[in-house]
């Protein structure tokens, strides 16, 4: 499959816990901090629920 890089791009206060736990779960914990992941329907699933918060970049 496909990777995707996911950049953490606003900042977790005053988020839900849910979307707090999905950003620990994608391994994103500080503004600016990028992750790759394969685009599976799980990962592409978590970064939909935080969409607010992150960029996709293919």
């Amino acid at each position: 499959m496909a990777t995707i890089k996911i950049k953490q791009v606003r900042s977790r206060i005053k988020c839900p816990k849910v979307q707090k736990r999905t950003l620990d779960a994608l391994g994103l914990r500080k503004i600016g901090r990028v992750v790759e992941h394969e685009a599976n329907p799980a990962i592409l699933g978590m970064v939909r629920k935080v969409k607010h918060l992150v960029q996709i970049e293919n």
